[in-house]
């Protein structure tokens, strides 16, 4: 059964749109200041967690420990 053009050319600019649409997505997803922003988010949301908090406050006073000794001796 064939389809009417009318039908097809409604397919496709339903595609059309859609694929503005992702585009526009896209260039928002990507645009540089964004991902600055997102990274920066996540990794203090990271640092922030108590696990890793604690972690790097131990190896800090080990690191810290260390240099006041080298310098000491």
């Amino acid at each position: 059964m064939p389809r009417d053009t009318e039908s097809i050319e409604r397919e496709i600019e339903k595609a059309r749109n859609q694929l503005a649409s992702t585009l526009d997505e896209l260039t928002v997803r990507t645009n540089p200041k964004r991902l600055v922003e997102n990274t920066k988010k996540t990794v203090l949301a990271k640092l922030n967690e108590p696990a890793v908090k604690y972690a790097l406050i131990a190896v800090g006073s080990v690191v810290g420990l260390l240099v006041v000794r080298k310098i000491i001796r």
